[in-house]
């Protein structure tokens, strides 16, 4: 009987119906096209920025040779997406805790639908609100750093009369970043076991307790996910990076100061309209970088997940 029952079922998955074949066919392609335009872009980089890699020191711009070229941007870039992270994380699983168990259904709902238009408002208002009010805003706070953490590499000053420096910038990365990490965060959060939450409880946990022991756990893997997605977003930002940083093209660890490194986005965005021969092929050079910075911070990030997964 058990025979037949078996033949039976396999006959049944050997005999597929067309749409299933269909489907599975279409997914196969589009993931197989995902890593054929994947690998056509690296080769496209690649390609285009041969020139500038196989080029003489002296030729490419600054004439200190590629690598002194690229190393600033990929330091401002790096700098630019760890404050904003830094800033994000914390926030976003603060507020994503408060809408998902704390704040009451009408006001969650309107929180929700706030942090949902945060992400859809356009990367340059961003850079706008940060030259017009965040900027002047922070003159004050970067006096005071400066006075009283000046011994700090981070806040030696001196401070910027304006506010356009690394250290906003990295504030306005953050708070673009921030709706990201918020709605995948809080998604997840939303979706505890209502019986290990209720059986916290019941064994005497106080709310943040059972947060604690339960909630947190269980979107580890939802906050690194949604980390690494903001942090995809800040280090290619482009717009809102060029118009507010103040920028000198040197490497500095000064957060608060008039002269930072610029970001290898914003770099190519203001200089590729008016550069030709080999400074387009140093920029292509310089975006070939950032995408391998970027590839290999999500397969870390997936690397992560699946262990958390797995465990």
């Amino acid at each position: 009987m058990s025979a037949i029952v078996d033949s039976t079922s396999i006959g049944r998955r050997g005999a597929r119906r067309p749409g299933d074949r269909i489907f599975q066919g279409l997914a196969t392609g589009a993931g197989v096209l995902i890593l054929v335009v994947l690998a056509g872009v690296a080769g496209f980089l690649l390609i285009k920025a041969w020139p500038a890699i196989t080029a003489d020191g002296a030729d490419i711009p600054g004439g200190e040779g590629l690598a002194s070229y690229i190393w600033p941007l990929a330091f401002g870039t790096l700098v630019a997406a760890t404050i904003a992270i830094i800033f994000a994380v914390p926030m976003a699983v603060c507020v994503a805790l408060f809408i998902s168990h704390f704040a009451p259904r009408r006001i969650a709902n309107f929180l929700s639908y706030v942090v949902d238009l945060l992400a859809a408002i356009p990367s340059i208002i961003y850079g706008l609100w940060g030259i017009a009010v965040l900027g002047p805003a922070s003159v004050g706070t970067l006096n005071w750093l400066e006075r009283h953490l000046g011994f700090l590499p981070f806040f030696q000053g001196p401070a910027s009369s304006t506010g356009r420096t690394m250290l906003i910038a990295g504030l306005v990365l953050g708070v673009m970043i921030l709706p990201i990490i918020t709605a995948v965060t809080r998604s997840v959060f939303t979706q505890t076991p209502r019986r290990l939450q209720e059986g916290a409880l019941a064994l005497g946990a106080t709310r943040w307790e059972m947060i604690r022991m339960t909630v947190l756990p269980f979107g580890r893997s939802a906050i690194i996910s949604g980390s690494m997605l903001g942090l995809g977003r800040a280090l290619g930002e482009t717009m809102a990076v060029a118009i507010l940083l103040s920028v000198s093209g040197g490497v500095t660890f000064n957060l608060i100061g008039s002269g930072n490194p610029s970001t290898i986005a914003a770099h190519i965005a203001l200089d590729f309209p008016e550069s030709s021969g080999l400074d387009v092929n140093a920029l292509i050079a310089a975006g070939l970088v950032l995408f391998g910075v970027t590839l290999v911070i999500n397969m870390a990030a997936r690397a992560i997940i699946n262990r958390e997964v797995r465990y």
